[in-house]
């Protein structure tokens, strides 16, 4: 049986470092800078002295150098919080080169996970399968992607073991994503768009005016270059046939969503060169 390596997507942390440089950032709650204008740590501007301007902000380097009394005025700092959602539904386990596509969705999310952390943020998981949902709520630091990757691979564990079954529409996930991740939050799923459901536009749609959303769409090299020739199938409704190989990627209502394409055949060190 073809395991999710939990060791594999830790040592993906090397790899995310990379892609976001070696500007450090601090790893504490109130990281990243809001345009809001409060009583954070992060000066926004100097401006003259006015009534009622606390005087503890008034900057005496400044004064000095214009002659008139000069104030700082500062921008408060936020917590920035990242959802990952990984499909692992029965669609999503099967592959034609190097991994399943499940994994290289797991992949995707830790190399993105992975950078949120780098970058001072909180990170949290779910993953969706025929069963029950997984969540993680969101950690600060290294302890958020531990725990993401170890959810994720008993998940991934758990839907391999457990056979044929449908897949649970993926609007669903998105509505359970509203009431997970806070307003202002940074959503990121890894999904192939198989059995999207009926309401999964409107859903994508609500999710986007509360949260980023982020959309990482994972293909197998069957999908988008598969051998031309024509192959027997068998569908988890029991129906089969012959037919031939798919004519490129179906439309899902939300590409403009689509931020990127996850091919399972490549690495994610090939990928990274190729992007």
């Amino acid at each position: 049986m073809v395991t999710l390596d939990p060791g594999h997507l830790l040592k993906l942390r090397a790899l995310a470092r990379r892609t976001i440089g070696a500007q450090s950032v601090t790893s504490l709650p109130g990281g990243f800078v809001t345009r809001a204008r409060g009583q954070g740590l992060e000066t926004a501007d100097l401006r003259a002295y006015a009534d009622g301007d606390d005087p503890r902000h008034i900057d005496r380097n400044a004064t000095a150098r214009s002659g008139h009394m000069q104030v700082r005025t500062f921008q408060a700092e936020r917590d920035r919080t990242t959802l990952l959602i990984a499909d692992f539904r029965p669609s999503m386990l099967w592959g034609t080169r190097r991994t399943l596509r499940s994994i290289a969705a797991a992949e995707a999310l830790a190399v993105a996970g992975w950078r949120a952390v780098i970058e001072g943020g909180r990170v949290g998981m779910l993953a969706i399968s025929a069963a029950d949902p997984v969540f993680v709520a969101p950690r600060t630091r290294d302890r958020s992607m531990v725990a993401a990757i170890g959810a994720m691979a008993r998940c991934h564990a758990r839907a391999m073991e457990a056979g044929a079954h449908l897949d649970p529409p993926l609007d669903a996930t998105l509505e359970f994503a509203q009431r997970l991740a806070p307003r202002g939050a940074s959503v990121v799923m890894a999904t192939a768009f198989d059995t999207c459901g009926a309401g999964f536009e409107e859903a994508a749609r609500a999710l986007t005016r509360r949260c980023n959303l982020s959309v990482l769409r994972v293909v197998d090299a069957f999908e988008t270059d598969a051998p031309r020739k024509s192959f027997r199938y068998c569908t988890a409704t029991g129906r089969s046939g012959t037919a031939p190989p798919p004519g490129g990627l179906p439309t899902t209502g939300v590409d403009d969503m689509v931020t990127g394409i996850v091919t399972a055949a490549l690495s994610p060190e090939e990928q990274l060169a190729v992007a």
